[in-house]
């Protein structure tokens, strides 16, 4: 599979469609590419609210993309189709018929079919401030592609988050971000090469980028779009396969090859994709004699 990362670049649209249409742009490029699908990051969809916004607030940005969440999927939907390729629009806030706003990642084939994997565990601003509602368990999505899993940003932080996933028969886990530091990033990104190391499996990362005072919610975005295998035979000495520059917007393209991630689980130096203890007891505290 050749992926296309975006490490999405936080501009202020005027409209919908202007948002839209630089969806498309990276579409087309991706496509130009020879990319099988593109991912953006997480919330790549709040900076829409700089077209209904008219100053930073974090309250009235929340509301606006909500508001805008479902014309947007529709138009992402209607991308996807045209172009004839995967599309992950980073994620998206969603309101439920519930009444609770969740974090929603929507993965979107080349015919437009379409599924969610929503954030599982809030960050302190999502709990504190917007009080997003955790989604359910992980997911994982059929595709022609084989099966595809999505942990949004500080759920890769969890390992049996991915576990589940990989376990289910993910080869390759998605992982949209946002972080405005690069402490945050750097968290994400070292969970993304544990994720990998521990499941034997690949993970790529597409982060928001770039500096907006316009907004209250992507005013600041640090990080770089990266991918990561196996850390044995057959894949670099350090797990990394790709990465690209710091805080730059260029689209990285990764090819993530199933039949390579086949023979390193068959023979490896290790087997950490099957090795995993069950339900380890709890540990026993000691004193020393």
């Amino acid at each position: 599979m050749h992926i296309a990362l975006s490490p999405f670049a936080i501009l202020r649209p005027t409209s919908l469609d202007d948002f839209a249409a630089r969806i498309e742009t990276l579409l087309r490029a991706a496509k130009a590419g020879n990319a099988d699908a593109l991912v953006l990051p997480e919330y790549a969809s709040m900076a829409l609210a700089g077209a209904f916004v008219a100053s930073p607030d974090v309250t009235a940005e929340l509301a606006a993309v909500v508001e805008q969440a479902d014309a947007l999927i529709a138009a992402c939907r209607t991308l996807a189709r045209t172009h004839g390729i995967m599309l992950l629009p980073g994620t998206v806030p969603m309101r439920g018929s519930d009444g609770r706003i969740r974090n929603r990642a929507p993965l979107i084939d080349g015919a437009g079919r379409i599924a969610f994997q929503d954030k599982r565990v809030m960050t302190r601003f999502e709990a504190e401030r917007w009080g997003i509602t955790p989604g359910g368990p992980p997911r994982v999505f059929e595709t022609d592609f084989g099966r595809i899993g999505i942990a949004i940003c500080y759920d890769s932080e969890f390992p049996l988050l991915i576990r589940a996933q990989t376990l289910a028969g993910a080869d390759i886990i998605l992982i949209p971000t946002c972080t405005d530091t690069l402490h945050g990033f750097n968290r994400v990104r070292l969970s993304a090469r544990a994720r990998a190391l521990e499941n034997q499996c690949f993970t790529a990362l597409a982060p928001t980028t770039g500096i907006a005072p316009w907004s209250a919610t992507l005013d600041e975005n640090r990080g770089y779009a990266c991918a990561f295998g196996p850390v044995d035979r057959g894949f670099p000495d350090d797990g990394l396969i790709a990465r690209g520059p710091l805080d730059a917007p260029d689209l990285l393209y990764v090819n993530l090859d199933p039949a390579a991630l086949a023979a390193t689980r068959a023979d490896p130096a290790v087997r950490n994709h099957t090795d995993w203890p069950d339900n380890p007891a709890p540990a026993s505290v000691v004193a020393l004699a």
